[in-house]
C-alpha cells in the first residue's frame, strides 16, 4: 500500500532588509510595555515611549546615563547586579519586581516588574542588554491590601484586653500604612464601660492607649500613652468623633490652620517633617468608641484615598475587636465585683484568730474562676476556717463558689465537725447534679473543699479534705510543713467517707491555707512552688499582712498566675486560763442556785456586774434543763471572749426544741427564755453528748484589752 506524500512545509516569507527593520521600529515604538536597551558598559542607549511615559523623563535626558546616574543608593546596585548577571551568564530575568520613585512622581512610590534578556548578534558577540518594563503599581497595591487585611484578621484581636487590642492595630499599620499612628480610646473604654449611643461631643476626654512609630520610642508624639486628651472642636479629630466621618488630609500645608489651637503640638508635628494626615472613628455596633490617626513624614507620598479605604477596613475590624474586649472587660469586672464578695473575712479581730488573706485573679484571658474562702465564728469562741475552688470559668463559676460558701456557712454554724460537714456538701454536689440533669444541662460541676475548725480554748485544731491540698503549719520555733492529713475526693463524686484529723497548735502558731493556683503551673513545678512557700512562710515573727505579701511574691513573683489563686493565713491565740471558768456539776436540783452564786462571783472578776441578772437566768434555765431532760455529768463553762458565752454540757443527745408553752403548763419556758435574753444559742453536739449555749454581747467599757 502506497501511502500519501507528506505535505511540504512552505518556508516563511522573506522581508526585505528594510521592512524588517521598519517592523522592529514599529514594534519598539509602539509597544505598550516599557522597553530599554543597554550597551555593555550599561550605559541606556535606547528607550521606547512607552519608558517615557512610566518614568515620566524623556528620552534625551535618559540615553547615554549609567544605573547609577539614573537611580541610587541601594535600589542602583540591585538593578546594576542583575543586568551584569544577565550580561555575563545570557540567562534572562523574568519579571523581577522593582520597587521606586520616578521623577513625574517623586512622593508615590511605584512598583514595576522588569523582564532582562542578554542581546547578541548572529555572529554571536554580545550587543547589551535589553529590559521589558511594567507598571505593576496597582496590582502591587491591591495585593498588599489583601495581605495587610489578613495579616490584621489574624493579629489583631488575639486577646480579649482593650489596650493590648489597640496596641495590635497600631503593629499592623507601621511601617506597612503609615510613619506613625496613634489610638485614642474614650475614657472607660479600657475598663469596661459602655460609651454613650450616638454622636460624641468633640469636646470627650479619650485616653492615649496605644502609639507606634518607625522610630524608637516615637519621639514625634504629642501625648504619652495612658494620658487625658480633649481636641478642640475645629481639629480633625473632634469632628471625625462628632460627625462619624474619615478625615483625609493628603498635605498637610493646605489645611493646617487647626494646627493654631496646638501651639506646642503643631510645633512638634512640624518639627517632625509630617505632610499628610488621617483620621478614623473607631465605631462598632453604632457605638463611638475613639479614634485612629494616622502620620507620614518619613514617606515621601502622600495619603490617597486607596489608603483611606484599607485604614478605615482595618479601623472597623480593630473596632469590632475593641468592642468584644470592652465587653468582656465589662463582664470580667463584675465577675471580680462579685468574687470580692466571696473573699470578705468574717473572723472577728480580736478575737480566737488572727487572719490575713491575698487573692490573685487570673490573666484577663483565662477568666475568673470559682476559688473562695471564709472565716466563720462558732459557738465556743471557736473559729471555722473553710477555703475551695469549683469548676469552671466567669460568673457561672463564681455564682457556683457563692452557693457553695453559703453552703459550707450554713452546715458550720450547725457545729457539724470539718468530716461531717464534708459529707453533707457532697450529698449537696450530687443532688445539684441530678438537677442540671434533669434541666438538660449535661455539664459535671464539681469542687476542691477544706474545713478546719480552730478552738482557742483547747488549742486543738481538726481539718478534713475534699480533693483540697492541705494546709502548711507552722509552730512557734519549728519550720513550715504541710499537714499530713488524709485527702478524700472532690465534692460531688460520692465514694468513701471524709476523714478528719485533729493537730495541737500552741499559742502563736498559724495556718496557711490556699488554693492550687498558687503553687500550680504549666511550666513550673509544684513541688518547688511548696518549697518556696514554706520558705517564705518560716518568719512567724513578721506581721501577718506582711507575711501573706511576702509569700505570694515568694511563689509567683510576676504576680500573674493562670489560675486564680487564694492564700488565707491564720495565726492561733490561745484563750489565758483566766479568761475561761468550768465547773462539774452534779444532777442535783439544789446545785441550781449554786451555779447562780458561782457565775455572779466570775462575772464580777471580769468587770462585767452590769450583765449578772441576765446572765444568772440564762445559766439557771440551762442547768435546770440539763438536770431534768439530760444525764450526767454535767458541766458549766463560761467564756470571756469578745462575747460573753454560758455553755452547760450533758450525755444525752436528746435534741432541746423552742416551744411556746400555754399558760396553764407548769414548764416548756426554758428555751423561749433563753431565746430572748441571749443574743445567740444553739446546740452542739460531741461524741459524748451535747452542749447548749448561749452568747451575749460584752458592753464596750467592759470588751477586753
Amino acid at each position: 500500500m502506497v501511502g500519501r506524500p507528506s505535505p511540504k512545509t512552505s518556508p516563511p516569507p522573506a522581508w526585505p532588509d528594510a521592512e524588517s527593520i521598519a517592523v522592529l521600529d514599529g514594534l519598539f515604538g509602539q509597544s505598550p510595555i516599557g522597553i530599554a536597551v543597554y550597551d555593555t558598559e550599561l550605559r541606556l542607549v535606547r528607550v521606547n515611549p512607552a519608558l517615557e511615559r512610566l518614568s515620566g523623563t524623556p528620552a534625551e535626558r535618559l540615553l547615554g546615563k549609567r544605573v547609577h546616574e539614573l537611580l541610587a543608593g541601594a535600589e542602583a546596585d540591585a538593578v546594576e547586579e542583575r543586568l551584569r548577571t544577565v550580561l555575563r551568564t545570557g540567562r534572562p530575568l523574568v519579571a523581577v519586581e522593582h520597587h521606586g520613585h520616578t521623577p513625574a512622581e517623586p512622593e508615590r512610590r511605584r512598583a514595576w516588574s522588569v523582564s532582562s534578556f542578554r542581546l547578541a548578534a548572529p555572529s554571536g558577540r554580545v550587543l547589551g542588554v535589553a529590559c521589558a518594563v511594567v507598571d505593576i503599581t496597582e496590582r502591587h497595591l491591591a495585593g498588599r491590601r489583601v495581605a495587610l487585611l489578613s495579616e490584621a484578621g489574624a493579629r489583631i484581636g488575639s486577646t480579649l484586653d482593650v489596650t493590648r487590642s489597640a496596641e495590635e492595630l497600631t503593629e499592623v499599620m507601621v511601617p506597612e500604612s503609615a510613619d506613625f499612628i496613634a489610638v485614642d480610646l474614650l475614657a472607660g473604654v479600657d475598663v469596661g464601660e459602655e460609651p454613650p449611643p450616638g454622636p460624641v461631643p468633640g469636646a470627650a476626654v479619650l485616653r492615649r492607649a496605644a502609639i507606634r512609630s518607625v522610630l524608637a520610642r516615637a519621639p514625634e508624639a504629642t501625648y504619652p500613652v495612658g494620658a487625658l486628651i480633649t481636641y478642640h472642636p475645629d481639629t480633625p479629630q473632634a469632628r471625625c468623633m462628632t460627625t462619624g466621618v474619615p478625615r483625609l488630609i493628603p498635605v498637610l500645608a493646605e489645611d493646617a490652620d487647626w494646627l493654631a489651637h496646638y501651639s506646642e503640638r503643631a510645633a512638634k508635628i512640624l518639627e517632625a517633617g509630617v505632610h499628610s494626615v488621617m483620621t478614623l472613628p473607631l465605631r462598632a455596633r453604632d457605638v463611638t468608641l475613639g479614634l485612629v490617626h494616622l502620620y507620614r513624614w518619613q514617606r515621601p507620598d502622600a495619603f490617597g484615598e486607596d489608603d483611606l479605604a484599607l485604614a478605615v477596613e482595618l479601623a472597623a475590624r480593630a473596632a469590632l475587636c475593641l468592642d468584644n474586649a470592652r465587653r468582656y472587660t465589662r463582664e470580667h469586672q463584675g465577675v471580680l465585683t462579685l468574687q470580692s464578695g466571696l473573699l470578705q473575712s468574717g473572723a472577728p479581730d480580736p478575737g480566737a484568730l488572727e487572719v490575713a488573706h491575698r487573692y490573685l485573679p487570673a490573666q484577663a484571658h483565662a477568666g475568673v474562676a470559682g476559688d473562695w474562702f471564709d472565716v466563720i465564728p462558732l459557738s465556743g469562741a471557736r473559729i471555722g476556717l473553710a477555703v475551695g475552688d469549683v469548676t469552671g470559668r466567669g460568673l457561672v463559676a463564681v455564682t457556683r463558689a457563692a452557693r457553695l460558701r453559703t453552703a459550707v456557712r450554713a452546715l458550720a454554724v450547725m457545729d457539724l465537725t470539718p468530716d461531717e460537714l464534708l459529707t453533707r456538701l457532697d450529698e449537696l454536689m450530687q443532688r445539684a447534679q441530678q438537677f442540671q440533669q434533669v434541666d438538660g444541662d449535661p455539664a459535671e460541676v464539681f469542687a476542691t473543699c477544706l474545713y478546719a475548725v480552730y478552738d482557742p480554748v483547747s488549742g486543738r485544731c481538726s481539718a478534713a479534705s475534699a480533693g483540697h491540698p492541705p494546709p502548711a503549719v507552722v509552730r512557734p520555733g519549728g519550720p513550715a510543713e504541710l499537714l499530713r492529713m488524709p485527702v478524700g475526693l472532690p465534692l460531688g463524686l460520692g465514694g468513701l467517707p471524709f476523714e478528719a484529723i485533729d493537730v495541737d497548735l500552741p499559742d502563736g502558731s498559724f495556718l496557711a491555707l490556699f488554693t492550687d493556683g498558687l503553687v500550680r503551673s504549666r511550666a513550673g513545678d509544684i513541688d518547688s512552688s511548696l518549697s518556696r512557700l514554706r520558705q517564705a512562710l518560716a518568719r512567724p515573727d513578721t506581721q501577718l499582712d506582711t507575711l501573706a505579701q511576702s509569700a505570694v511574691d515568694a511563689v509567683m513573683p510576676n504576680h500573674a498566675p493562670e489560675d486564680d489563686a487564694v492564700l488565707l493565713l491564720a495565726r492561733t491565740r490561745l484563750l489565758s486560763r483566766d479568761r475561761v471558768a468550768t465547773w462539774d456539776l452534779p444532777s442535783e436540783p439544789v446545785i441550781v442556785a449554786k451555779a447562780r452564786a458561782m457565775t455572779e462571783r466570775q462575772l464580777g472578776a471580769w468587770h462585767l456586774e452590769d450583765m449578772a441578772f441576765t446572765t444568772e437566768l440564762i445559766v439557771s434555765e440551762l442547768v435546770t434543763n440539763a438536770i431534768r431532760y439530760g444525764r450526767p455529768p454535767i458541766r458549766l463553762r463560761l467564756i470571756r471572749e469578745r462575747s460573753l458565752i454560758c455553755e452547760v454540757s450533758d450525755t444525752s443527745s436528746t435534741s432541746p426544741h423552742l416551744r411556746h408553752a400555754a399558760t396553764t403548763d407548769e414548764g416548756g419556758r426554758g428555751l423561749f427564755m433563753i431565746a430572748r435574753l441571749a443574743d445567740t444559742w444553739g446546740t452542739r453536739y460531741t461524741p459524748t453528748g451535747k452542749t447548749i449555749w448561749a452568747g451575749q454581747t460584752a458592753t464596750p467599757d467592759a470588751a477586753p484589752s
